[in-house]
């Protein structure tokens, strides 16, 4: 299987480490030391090797960061993981802060009436640090850049991967490396920019139709690259990664340089050089400027091309989705019949990742499957191990959030499925938010509207029963790349306007900690809307549904359903019994025409 079920949380491991680093950080004269989730690549994932922050703490989260003081050490999470941070640190050891409720230099003003607190360049965006330093401005708490303090009493960890570089074919990327490279240098040119640095894994990979393995359920290459003007790129990789056929598929304007030579070709550039500040390490910008090479800030070339899929790259979504939508029916269907017996959490991941395989066309699962029973689907990204595997109940909801990783794309899916005869209460919410799944999946909007102005469609029906999800609507998707993709969000904290041939999640959700969770997730492509009879000449957008799995229609409160709802929870249905039926078996399929019945 590609999931484990190890507990790699190990709470009573943080203190004795945490005590090592004080001594360490008493030995350099520090106050303190700032430990994100990061790698010198900045993407979302980190593999083994930068597993820093769990290493210290015993925190598995997908973000966060720890900042250790001689008296106190804060673990800073945001709203998915507060509950999960009570069972994964060791709190006399440990205080869990919420963030961004609390921001880093507030708290440390809080804490401190003065210090130095050291952090890895490597590791920080110059935007992080810059946000903490203007907070700080004023008192007599300072940041200093050193080397690494984990890494300096990390005894056994794990060397950086070397995972092999594969090409990804044209029939899916939908446009050659060499056009990708070519049309980035004109932007260049016109922004009057000779180079760009690019540090993220997923746009490399992109920009080169390059596939890797270094880092688990995503596809990605780390590297670092520079892009010249003139459409050349000097990538610095591993040697290891790249076999011949790969060096071929880059093509002479593509120079191999190893990973070590990347700040001496800095320090050697000529500026203008674009870099982002959201993205790219401080380090690079202070090797820059520390040459006197001119740093201009901008956005990585790669970001907004990258989330704007072209048509290759969104049929090749559609199929992987339907592909998988088939092992998911298969997988319900199976469900239905079997739950709750003496099935657990384990077995029903196991099961689902077998339908997956049984396609013939995974690669990976695309992260963590979440199976959580009752309490646990309140924890919104629980992980199940053989320590916390918990029986499914009679009454009961199971969440499941999965997805796998195809040669033609990614998918993300959750159903929320009802284990025997549900609560009054569970109907309700369960209810409310697939009104707000419908609502994003029904939306249309002026052209230049952000993900911010469409996130509240997606609560409204639960504020106006006093509720709300601690997470955003929507994660931009790439296509056979991370399953987490930016800069598209339906988030709160979008700025970013949603163009065609951006794919999102709508994921709504709600969840009660210790006794539910519940969330729905489809993914969607941004496209034109359809003409409308009496509209003005607007230009608007809507939302093309890639997903096509049945919604547990024993979860629907159908009376609080407005009869548009109505009209599109059927209309959904009868497209999945007609797009997904004839890819299942006999039995799925006579569960699947059941469960997709007009209500």
């Amino acid at each position: 299987m590609f999931q484990s079920f190890q507990s790699t949380a190990r709470p009573e491991q943080g203190p004795p480490r945490l005590a090592t680093l004080r001594a360490r950080l008493a030995a350099e004269g520090l106050t303190g030391f700032i430990v994100p989730r990061a790698d010198a690549h900045q993407g979302e994932y980190v593999a083994p090797h930068d597993e820093r922050l769990a290493w210290l703490t015993g925190f598995t989260g997908s973000a966060g960061f720890c900042i250790v003081l001689p008296d106190v050490a804060g673990v800073f999470i945001d709203g998915r993981y507060r509950t999960q941070v009570k069972s994964q640190v060791d709190l006399a050891h440990f205080t869990p802060v919420p963030w961004p409720d609390i921001k880093p230099g507030d708290w440390l003003k809080e804490k401190l009436g003065g210090g130095v607190i050291g952090f890895d360049p490597w590791l920080h965006t110059a935007d992080e640090i810059a946000k903490i330093e203007a907070a700080l401005a004023g008192t007599a708490i300072t940041l200093k850049p050193t080397s690494n303090l984990i890494d300096a009493i990390w005894e056994d960890q794990p060397p950086p991967p070397k995972g092999r570089v594969l090409a990804h074919p044209l029939e899916f990327a939908g446009e050659s490396a060499a056009d990708k490279r070519a049309r980035l240098a004109a932007e260049l040119r016109a922004a009057g920019q000779k180079s760009a640095v690019i540090t993220l894994p997923d746009s490399i990979s992109w920009l080169l139709n390059i596939r890797g393995s270094d880092i688990a359920r995503n596809p990605v290459v780390q590297a670092f690259a520079v892009l010249f003007n003139d459409g050349r790129l000097t990538l610095f990789i591993d040697p290891a990664k790249l076999d011949d056929d790969l060096r071929a598929h880059l093509g002479p304007e593509v120079t191999l340089a190893a990973p070590e030579a990347f700040t001496a070709a800095l320090t050697a550039l000529s500026g203008p050089v674009r870099t982002d500040r959201g993205t790219a390490p401080l380090a690079v910008w202070q090797i820059l400027e520390g040459a006197g090479v001119t740093a201009a800030a901008g956005a990585d070339p790669c970001l907004l091309p990258k989330a704007r899929k072209n048509a290759s790259e969104i049929e090749g979504m559609r199929i992987a989705h339907l592909r998988d939508a088939g092992a998911m029916v298969e997988f319900l269907a199976w469900l239905d019949a079997n739950a709750p017996g003496d099935l657990t959490e384990i077995d029903v991941v196991q099961k689902l990742e077998g339908f997956r395989r049984a396609t013939n066309a995974l690669r990976e699962i695309s992260f963590e499957t979440i199976c959580g029973a009752g309490p646990h689907g309140a924890i919104m990204h629980y992980r199940v191990t053989e320590e916390t595997k918990r029986s499914l109940g009679e009454g009961e909801l199971l969440v499941v959030d999965s997805g796998g990783q195809y040669p033609d794309g990614t998918t993300d899916i959750t159903r929320t499925i009802a284990i025997g005869a549900p609560s009054e209460e569970a109907r309700a919410c369960f209810t409310r938010v697939l009104q707000g799944m419908i609502a994003i999946s029904r939306a249309r909007w002026p052209v230049g509207l952000t993900g911010r102005d469409l996130d509240g469609f997606a609560r409204y029906p639960l504020w106006l029963a006093g509720q709300d999800f601690n997470h955003g609507t929507g994660h931009g998707v790439g296509a056979y790349l991370s399953v987490h993709e930016g800069p598209q969000r339906l988030a709160r904290s979008s700025e970013v306007p949603l163009e065609p041939g951006m794919i999102l999640s709508n994921e709504p959700g709600y969840y009660r900690e210790g006794a539910f969770g519940i969330r729905i997730e489809n993914l969607v492509v941004v496209e034109g809307a359809p003409d409308l009879p009496g509209a003005d000449d607007r230009a608007m957008y809507s939302f093309e549904t890639l997903t096509f799995v049945p919604i547990d229609r024993r979860l629907v409160e159908t009376a609080m359903l407005s009869q548009p709802e109505r009209d599109w929870l059927n209309a959904y249905h009868a497209e999945v019994r007609e797009k997904i039926g004839p890819r299942v078996g006999e039995t799925a399929r006579s569960w699947l025409e059941a469960v997709t019945a007009p209500i």
